[in-house]
């Protein structure tokens, strides 16, 4: 680069290269940052607008036992004299410093309106009143001592402290957090007790490690208390300086007579109550989260207390792990132990270093302080034996002085003749006649005598390391006995995610759904067992016109559903998701808890124990007898909008799917009666999104009912039949002979205008149970045992006696249960 220089010299323009600029640049007003604003002393555990608060506070003399002064008046002495910011950036700072739900041993005593945890903002300035903790006073004690460095302040007009003494470790004791350029630290805060013994045991054995000292600091201690999960996250976090944890609020569960309440007493650190109130009536709102009938704010000057009201028949375990999912009742806390060294320079610390550095920080106090006062007392000794040289030859301290003219020529006179010291002439020249008493001679003497002891001391002190180490024990165990408190946060044993199931109790259910696409769980029990022919049990209140049950599942709680669409795709429920009920309660559109497309309707519904169970095969025929076969670990990773599970030809639909080992049989059922078997592996497995091969030839006007797939490990006998005018029967499975994959197959159900199509058809064994349900919402269970078995041409007997314009629309089988119900 070239300098350019005018004409008279004196003007001079640089050429400098813009990217090495801009670097340079940017790197001085990062490092600005870092240690000027944002990241914490590892020693004093204050940023520096903090560090000059509590400065100008002591300055001010607003000490813990002195009147409140006004908070502007503080803010005022802060930008005027140390921090050339703004009004709100300084008061901000304060207000944070009052709060106890923000600090968990406030330095500032604040009196007025200094926020919320609801996020309410603090009063101005002008309207709130401060001064010192006595917490606070013990991280500027000894200031004057010499026991810090100053440096000047903005203007060098004035110097200020550039670390505070600090008699306690205040960084781990209210933690920080701060944002700087390319780093951020996020320390939580810890309970004081607990830190300080820490302290002592790392004096006590320098070699102790980690875990020793975690014996003493369990974790953090949050002012807002809460549960911190998992020990294990806690112990990477103190060893690499890095962690996560994971915080959760306090629940109590009230369970009575009446609807369960979820009691909130206890939230996690930095939550808004008032926006986690907010977040549980959206999602009550928007339908997330069933359950819940209302939610109260019943918080005091005690306490936080949050009640959250449940509807009657509502889990409330299920709907507290709902809300920890969905809400902040249980967060997450990363933990950066980023701080500046003694060399202001930014480095992750663990815990035994943060603590070895503030002892050695301590130590260096304590020996300045030391110096100082040693000093102090030699000067104070110094004066002492002067005066009492002087007032043992006092006659001759009184001549030169009765002799001299003025004080400068007695003071030389004092130098020069009884070879007394400048600062011991002008303290003999200083003193009061009544030092000349007998009784004020010999309390001379003793205080003579004292500092010269004290000053034995602390040489003594001063020259054993030990003896200083013993020092910042005594006055830690001083800290820890005045200023002490309980621990608030508890702290458990990891237990993992849990998840809605884990909370769910196994239990047989009824699943319906209406021709409309409404959905709802029935528990089993609500079915007592009937005989065949009888007009059954109202199954339904339906209140909606020209729709009627359509499917009727058994399933388990704890099951996921495989639902299958019309349109080839594949849907994953879980089943205690599906809101339960009586069998007049109103049900909930299958819409609302599956993203089905526009067009999409349900046709199918697999209940599954578990998708990480996923040998064996599902198959999938549609209403033209086009089957498909495919493994079903390609359906174990369910995801929101639903997979492609088989691709159907514009004008055909899916009908029905079915899971199967690869050793079974296929049977399929046409409405009007026909029956196809042959082997499962005639169909050979393909892809997510192949089409399938035709599984039956349908005649005129027919289309597949349902398909079955018998394996030869299942304990079936029979072929159950039931027909849409409530006639049915059962057949011996060995009737269907197997035949070639693709034939017209056999009659299984002579089909008659007394008996109506084909509505149900499926395999089943002397220990299960039938439930029909009609479209005027009736329903009748009854056992397979009292079916009678038929031949495959024959029409059967009757099942439900209908009324008129009734018809039978969904059938199912229930495992048997030992009693009556």
């Amino acid at each position: 680069m070239s300098d350019l220089v005018n004409k008279n010299g004196k003007d001079q323009i640089t050429l400098v290269d813009i990217n090495k600029e801009m670097r340079e640049s940017y790197l001085q007003y990062s490092m600005s940052v870092i240690v000027g604003r944002a990241l914490p002393d590892v020693r004093d555990g204050l940023k520096p607008v903090h560090r000059r608060i509590l400065f100008a506070m002591k300055d001010l003399n607003n000490m813990h036992d002195k009147p409140f002064k006004k908070s502007a008046r503080v803010v005022g002495d802060v930008i005027g004299k140390y921090h050339p910011h703004g009004e709100m950036a300084v008061y901000d700072a304060i207000v944070r410093m009052a709060q106890d739900f923000s600090m968990q041993d406030p330095l500032v005593d604040g009196q007025g309106n200094f926020g919320s945890i609801d996020g309410d903002n603090a009063a101005a300035p002008r309207y709130t009143e401060i001064r010192m903790t006595a917490l606070a006073e013990e991280l500027l004690k000894d200031i004057e001592k010499e026991t810090v460095p100053f440096g000047p302040n903005y203007d060098d007009t004035l110097s200020i402290p550039l670390v505070l003494p600090a008699r306690y470790p205040n960084l781990l004791v209210n933690g920080s957090s701060g944002i700087a350029v390319g780093m951020a630290c996020n320390i939580p805060p810890h309970n004081l007790k607990e830190v300080v013994e820490a302290c002592l045991l790392l004096l006590e054995n320098p070699e102790a490690g980690i875990a020793d000292l975690m014996e003493k600091i369990p974790g953090p201690d949050f002012p807002t208390a809460g549960i911190i999960e998992g020990r294990e996250a806690l112990r990477a976090a103190y060893t690499k300086g890095r962690g996560i944890i994971t915080i959760s609020a306090k629940v109590d569960i009230e369970e009575g007579s009446g609807p369960a309440q979820i009691l909130i007493t206890e939230i996690p650190y930095q939550v808004n109550k008032a926006r986690l109130i907010e977040s549980i009536g959206g999602l009550v709102k928007d339908k997330k989260v069933e359950g819940i009938s209302d939610i109260r704010d019943e918080s005091s000057r005690e306490g936080l207390r949050v009640v959250i009201q449940l509807k009657r028949g509502a889990n409330p375990q299920v709907l507290l792990n709902q809300l920890q999912k969905h809400t902040q009742l249980k967060t997450s806390f990363g933990i950066i132990l980023l701080a500046l060294d003694k060399n202001n320079q930014p480095k992750i610390f663990n815990l035994k270093e943060m603590i070895s550095v503030f002892l050695e920080h301590r130590k260096e106090v304590i020996t300045h302080r030391l110096i100082f006062d040693l000093r102090k007392a030699q000067e104070k000794l110094h004066i002492l034996e002067g005066l009492d040289k002087a007032l043992n030859g006092i006659d001759k301290v009184i001549a030169i002085i009765k002799a001299s003219a003025e004080t400068s020529a007695a003071r030389a006179a004092l130098m020069s003749d009884l070879k007394f010291s400048y600062r011991q002439a002008q303290s003999i020249l200083e003193m009061r006649l009544q030092k000349l008493t007998g009784l004020e001679r010999k309390n001379l003497e003793k205080e003579r005598l004292a500092t010269a002891q004290e000053s034995e001391r602390l040489k003594n002190i001063l020259s054993d390391e030990k003896a200083i180490e013993e020092v910042l024990k005594t006055e830690l165990e001083e800290v820890k006995t005045k200023y002490s408190q309980k621990r608030r946060t508890e702290i458990q044993e990891g237990k993992g995610e849990i998840t809605d199931r884990d909370l769910i109790k196994s239990e047989e259910v009824v699943l319906f759904l209406t021709y409309k696409g409404l959905i709802k769980r029935i528990p089993l029990q609500e079915y007592r067992l009937q005989r065949r022919g009888g007009k059954g049990l109202k199954g339904w209140d339906l209140r909606t016109e020209g729709d009627f049950v359509w499917k009727v599942w058994g399933a388990n709680t704890l099951d996921i559903l495989l639902v299958f669409s019309s349109q080839g795709r594949l849907h994953w429920l879980d089943v205690f998701k599906i809101p339960t009920g009586s069998r007049q309660t109103k049900a909930r559109s299958l819409n609302n808890l599956l993203l089905f497309k526009e067009g999409e309707e349900p046709r199918s519904v697999l209940p599954l124990k578990d998708l990480k169970e996923n040998t064996g095969f599902v198959s999938m025929i549609t209403k033209k007898g086009v089957l498909k076969r495919s493994s079903l670990s390609l359906f174990s990773r369910p995801r929101s909008g639903g997979v492609n599970a088989l691709t159907i030809d514009k004008e055909d639909v899916l009908q029905d799917a079915q899971l199967g080992k690869g050793e079974g049989d296929f049977f399929i059922f046409t409405r009007k009666g026909q029956v196809i078997r042959f082997k499962e592996t005639d169909v050979r497995p393909t892809g997510r999104t192949s089409r399938g091969v035709r599984g039956i030839r349908l005649r005129e006007g027919d289309m597949v009912v349902s398909m079955e797939n018998v394996s030869p490990e299942d304990q079936v006998k029979e072929i159950l039949v039931v027909t849409e005018k409530g006639f049915g029967k059962r057949t011996a499975i060995s009737q269907f002979k197997v035949q070639n994959r693709g034939g017209k197959g056999v009659l299984g159900q002579k089909i008659t205008a007394k008996t109506g199509d084909v509505i149900y058809a499926n395999s089943v064994s002397p220990t299960q149970q039938v439930l029909i349900t009609t479209n005027q919402g009736q329903s009748i269970r009854f056992s397979v045992k009292g079916v009678s078995i038929f031949g495959r041409v024959s029409q059967g007997v009757k099942f439900i006696n209908l009324k008129e314009g009734e018809k039978v629309t969904g059938a199912t089988l229930v495992d048997e249960t030992s009693e009556d119900i």
